[in-house]
């Protein structure tokens, strides 16, 4: 088999379980043996070799056992450094992506003292206890509806 991003999880388990299997019975060893080289129950062995899902632990120790862990180079490569991120860094490994700039939505420079519901009572911006204590200032009118006094 062939494997392709079409190919569904489970076909790919079932695949390579059937590889383990015969990578076993091609270096003569019962699953017993194996599950007992690679430090894990028979019945873990089993699950893989049929295609169940499993712990990535389980599948490393049975890939050193069957001294196929060499080709997990090939499975995942190194990834290779951009010539252009090799200058920005100069010779140090990258630790986390570079975070995007957030481009302000608003068009109007912002400046204390304004709020969005324009000037407060005391003819600065809104005051923080006029939002957070309930009180509203005279000229405004409540969620629902009724002028305050």
């Amino acid at each position: 088999m062939k494997f392709t991003e079409k190919s569904s999880d489970s076909a790919i388990l079932e695949e390579l379980g059937s590889r383990i299997a015969q990578h076993r019975l091609n270096r003569n060893l019962t699953q017993e043996d194996l599950a007992k080289e690679a430090g894990m129950s028979l019945r873990t062995l089993v699950r893989i070799e049929r295609g169940y899902p499993s712990q990535m632990p389980s599948i490393v120790r049975l890939l050193r056992v069957l001294r196929l862990l060499a080709n997990m180079e090939a499975l995942i490569p190194e990834p290779p450094v951009s010539p252009v991120q090799l200058l920005k860094m100069e010779g140090k490994k990258r630790k986390r992506a570079s975070s995007k700039s957030v481009m302000p939505t608003s068009k109007q420079p912002w400046s204390w003292g304004e709020s969005k519901y324009g000037k407060g009572q005391w003819g600065k911006g809104e005051d923080s206890k006029s939002h957070h204590d309930g009180i509203i200032p005279a000229n405004q009118t409540s969620a629902k509806g009724k002028k305050s006094s």
